[in-house]
């Protein structure tokens, strides 16, 4: 007999000598308590947020007889802390995994879309409990919440834009732009913009015209961007430029910069502004800031002197029929 099987022996032994002294269930529970319900959220974001909320309640109550509450207990307790330390450091795992042909890393049996261009490249992810970031080099190209789920993935249009714009027919039927409805991130204010496009350009153009301005929301707010189709739908227009005019007239009203570098845009649902701006016409307000023109009206009267001027004189040319009848 080994003694892994004596062991084992001698713990069965002492269970039933137990069951004999007094009846009692053997069965070991898989949690503290098994009755309390796992919450079921569809992110981490929401789970935490819920946990947020639980701490808040929490910090009003008392622990068995005492007279203070948590939060004042520890509001006592802060002050005795060591402070934190002013120098950064990070706190997420380090992984280099390669970008594979679709443009996609795979980190923790998850995948996660990168831009397009970093095919075949290795790059950084910094993994944290609740979000990744990438890095190529030392810039920052992608940030993506952190996935729970096995085989999930996540997938930003915003990504491959550069690749559509090469091929605008797979636009339309893309997984990308299929994430991107389930998201909310193309809204119908896209839907919109393509459709007006379409019956005047036709395709390709159409889908070349549409990603044109989706590239705005990389240099813009998505707000604001939205806010601009609308404007510029308003009067039958889908340039891009009158677009980034109308979006830039927005972000002036409410006082927005541009957003952060390196964040993945077209990914999440939008807030847009209830009412877009009115569209002003290029050629009326570049005609208002000219200066007033102090110059006379400009004259023809030089031009008089041509028409005063004798004709030349022509040689006379003898008739040859006269001259053949003599």
């Amino acid at each position: 007999m080994t003694p892994d099987s004596r062991s084992r022996l001698n713990s069965y032994s002492t269970i039933q000598r137990a069951r004999s002294h007094k009846p009692f269930s053997s069965h070991v529970a898989s949690s503290a308590n098994s009755s309390e319900k796992v919450p079921e959220v569809d992110s981490l974001a929401e789970l935490n947020t819920r946990i947020e909320r639980f701490e808040q309640l929490e910090d009003g109550r008392r622990i068995g007889a005492r007279l203070r509450t948590i939060a004042q207990d520890f509001a006592i307790e802060a002050p005795l802390l060591r402070p934190l330390p002013d120098d950064h450091f990070p706190t997420g795992l380090l992984l280099t995994p390669r970008v594979d042909r679709y443009g996609q890393i795979t980190v923790r049996c998850c995948r996660y879309s990168v831009p397009i261009h970093l095919i075949g490249r290795t790059v950084r992810v910094m993994l944290h409990a609740s979000h990744l970031i990438v890095y190529d080099r030392q810039q920052q190209v992608a940030r993506h919440e952190r996935l729970t789920t096995k085989g999930a993935e996540t997938i930003v249009l915003d990504h491959y834009l550069e690749a559509l714009m090469r091929k605008p027919a797979a636009l339309a039927g893309s997984v990308a732009l299929e994430a991107a409805r389930t998201s909310g991130a193309f809204t119908d204010a896209h839907d919109a913009l393509w459709s007006a496009v379409r019956r005047a350009l036709g395709e390709p153009g159409a889908t070349r015209a549409l990603i044109e301005v989706l590239l705005l929301h990389r240099s813009m707010d998505d707000a604001d961007v939205i806010a601009g189709i609308r404007a510029a739908l308003s009067v039958g227009s889908f340039a891009a430029d009158v677009i980034a005019v109308e979006a830039r007239k927005a972000a002036d009203a409410r006082g927005t910069g541009r957003p952060t570098p390196g964040t993945a845009r077209l990914k999440g649902p939008m807030t847009v502004p209830a009412e877009s701006p009115q569209v002003t016409s290029l050629t009326r307000k570049r005609l208002a800031e000219l200066p007033t023109d102090t110059r006379p009206l400009p004259s023809v009267d030089a031009y008089d002197q041509l028409l005063r001027r004798p004709a030349p004189h022509t040689r006379h040319q003898p008739d040859t029929h006269q001259e053949s009848a003599s």
